[in-house]
């Protein structure tokens, strides 16, 4: 395949679920196909029964790698990854068979990636009641993709992108007393330092980064906790050093009115979630930085509910693809 645009592996997620159904419309889309080369990862008789069902006309060129695509005509590339166990699922169901599916999907597009087969993946919403129910510890694609690639899970951070606004969290998926152990000033000072780099990455050379607080009002000067004082003002200091333009902590019901911001760094995940979903719902692209391929996902769900029937927007994966063919020129 041509490398004149970045070829970008699309990991359908979850089979009884809306993914093939968005990948396939995001592959498709003429914004898509004008900036890259997209290859859709699936199971090819899921991806074909989701097309027959929601009415999307595909004609798709079935390869076995990411080496072997061809962009030399309109014809979609399908790498069939063959899931036996599928052939009864049913849409909407949460099961095992699915869960395992979907993450197959995802580890061969992040196989590809490291092999320089394709220049980032994009995956599509997987299901964590089917993942569970296959028996597998899964708690959010950034650790998915720190293990398939050989990085520290601590070192890889998710990253909400809608228009000009990201979004990095020091925690993602863990409770609450969970996610407070976690935040310490090493991990804080991390997360500033890889949301930096992620910017640079992505055009960004002098970011400005803006960090929140855990607590109300940013702690109160202490009155509502100390983990400002003691814990995020130091790790902010700690980047600072390192020459990154970076402010806070300020409280994280008021931070996302500031101007001027190239990232927000956030504590927990639904300081961030929160904002992003009110701010732009169904169309946020979640990126997995730190790690050493580029990855995005999108930051809605699974949504059994319409699956097959046609009528899910692509709206967030179509700005997954196009913010990761981006990144890559």
């Amino acid at each position: 395949m041509t490398r004149d645009k970045a070829i970008i592996a699309i990991a359908a997620g979850d089979p009884a679920g809306i993914g093939p159904e968005i990948s396939l419309k995001a592959a498709l889309d003429p914004a898509v196909r004008k900036a890259c080369n997209p290859i859709v990862v699936c199971d090819r008789s899921v991806i074909e029964r989701h097309a027959e069902a929601c009415g999307i006309k595909a004609d798709l060129r079935v390869i076995a790698t990411a080496a072997d695509a061809d962009a030399s005509d309109d014809r979609l590339d399908l790498i069939d990854c063959p899931q036996p166990d599928l052939a009864a699922l049913d849409f909407g169901a949460s099961d095992a068979a699915g869960g395992r599916a979907s993450l197959a999907f995802a580890g061969t597009a992040i196989k590809a990636a490291l092999a320089g087969d394709v220049d980032a993946v994009v995956a599509a919403p997987q299901n964590e009641t089917s993942i569970a129910r296959a028996g597998i510890a899964f708690d959010g694609y950034p650790s998915f993709v720190a293990r398939l690639t050989g990085t520290d899970e601590h070192d890889v951070y998710l990253m909400l992108c809608f228009g000009a606004t990201k979004i990095v969290h020091v925690t993602l998926h863990q409770s609450v007393r969970q996610a407070l152990a976690l935040i310490t000033r090493e991990r804080v000072a991390a997360a500033i330092r890889a949301a930096d780099r992620a910017l640079k990455r992505m055009g960004t050379p002098a970011a400005r980064i803006t960090v929140s607080g855990l607590n109300p009002h940013a702690g109160e000067g202490g009155l509502f906790g100390r983990e400002e004082i003691e814990i995020i003002t130091p790790a902010i200091e700690a980047a600072a050093a390192d020459g990154i333009a970076v402010s806070g902590p300020f409280g994280a019901d008021t931070m996302f009115a500031r101007r001027g911001v190239d990232a927000f760094v956030v504590m927990l995940h639904d300081q961030g979630h929160i904002a992003a979903k009110l701010l732009a719902p169904n169309a946020t692209a979640a990126l997995t930085i730190g790690s050493p391929i580029l990855f995005s996902s999108v930051a809605h769900g699974s949504a059994h509910d319409i699956a097959g029937k046609g009528v899910a927007s692509p709206g967030a994966m179509i700005e997954a693809v196009l913010l990761m063919s981006q990144v890559t020129r």
